[in-house]
């Protein structure tokens, strides 16, 4: 847990805690009031019930949508109430003495959540003024949205520069896992990795090739890399100016005697559509009015059986383009593999939990993170500014 303080750590009772959650939740777009899966809000409860349950005032707060958009956190409200089975009222303006006057009048076990923070353009601006007005709302600071560990805005870092701050369970639960799993993982361990560029996975692939027994390498960055050492890849998706990036990499896996497989066949396409022609081929030989959009059943067989040896499996990326079901094979035979596996198995957010849960195996893996963009960091070996900014634990 990289020796942080969490709310074990610290007296809550009777105190306002300001409480950062993830409730970034999707909304439908025929029904903004529709909460299309409350997966976050239902991993925020054991922070939230501990804290009610020790006789806090809880005060959650959270980021929806982005910036100028305005969306209302209403419907997490709403949902909350029902998990939470007590009334969790929305205090529209996180500045007004209305929302003052309302905090400092909560009995112990209360519970609100503030309107987006979103809403103020100081949030991302990391706003010190804003930050201390916030931060007055509590007593004690918890950060539990992982998934936005990895910005220094003032509703995640602004605010421990006023608040004792520590860690909630999700934070914990994310690290010990993420972090465990990439730098004390049960070898061998077998990282597959995604994904669409090679530019946005370089530092993730540079920093595994220190950690890792093996590497298998999916998605549409698979073609810059045989582009690298001289395939044919059609109408592929590649990064021309990573070529030279793509050939470091592999010199570097040979030299640190890193596993490295790339796919032995794909499935190429005519066109990203249902209805597209498709055919196996070699990836270094891809006709050129085709792509390649998936891995071939070849590599299915491959990669699966890595992961059955493995004793750790780490997977950041879709192996294909997975929200067309005709190149999601690949992506949800590997979703099965490590459901199946003995391995602790490791699933880094975004698109890859994405698929899992499409697939329906979330429940069958060791590890869901929360956050794409945080694992995504953390894997890339990177500090995160809302974990970073907590207490150490007293050595």
């Amino acid at each position: 847990m990289l020796n942080k303080k969490t709310v074990r750590d610290v007296q809550v009772s009777g105190k306002r805690v300001l409480v950062r959650c993830d409730f970034n939740v999707p909304l439908d777009k025929e029904n903004p009031n529709k909460i299309t899966s409350d997966k976050r809000i239902v991993e925020s409860l054991k922070t939230i019930n501990y804290l009610i349950n020790a006789g806090a005032r809880v005060i959650l707060c959270s980021h929806l949508g982005k910036t100028g958009q305005n969306k209302s956190l209403a419907p997490v409200a709403k949902r909350l109430s029902e998990l939470l089975e007590k009334d969790v009222p929305l205090l529209k303006d996180i500045l007004s003495q209305e929302t003052k006057d309302f905090v400092m009048n909560m009995n112990d076990g209360d519970v609100c959540l503030l309107e987006n923070t979103r809403m103020y353009e100081e949030e991302e601006a990391n706003d010190a003024e804003f930050s201390r007005k916030l931060a007055s709302l509590g007593e004690l600071f918890v950060n539990d949205a992982f998934g936005s560990a990895h910005r220094a805005h003032a509703s995640t870092e602004g605010v421990t520069h006023y608040l004792p701050s520590v860690a909630g369970f999700l934070i914990e639960k994310e690290i010990a896992a993420l972090d465990g799993g990439i730098n004390n993982p049960k070898r061998p361990l077998v990282a597959i990795v995604g994904g669409s560029k090679v530019s946005s996975k370089i530092a993730v692939l540079t920093n595994l090739l220190d950690k890792v027994d093996t590497l298998l390498i999916g998605g549409a960055m698979t073609y810059t890399f045989v582009k690298a050492q001289g395939g044919n890849v059609g109408r592929s998706l590649v990064e021309d100016d990573k070529i030279d990036v793509a050939k470091e990499i592999l010199k570097k896996a040979e030299e640190k005697n890193v596993k490295f497989i790339l796919p032995v066949d794909t499935m190429a396409a005519d066109d990203m559509t249902e209805v597209a022609n498709v055919m196996v081929c070699e990836p270094y030989d891809i006709p050129d009015d085709y792509m390649g959009l998936d891995i071939g059943p070849k590599t299915i067989e491959l990669f699966k059986a890595e992961i059955a040896l493995a004793g750790t499996v780490v997977w950041n990326g879709p192996v294909g383009v997975f929200e067309i079901s005709k190149f999601a094979t690949g992506t949800n035979e590997i979703a099965n593999a490590m459901a199946q596996s003995d391995a602790v198995t490791i699933i880094g957010g975004g698109d890859s939990a994405a698929a899992v849960e499409k697939a329906g195996l979330s429940d069958q893996m060791s590890h869901v993170s929360t956050g794409g963009g945080a694992s995504l960091e953390l894997m890339e070996g990177k500090k995160l500014p809302g974990i970073e900014a907590l207490e150490d634990k007293d050595e």
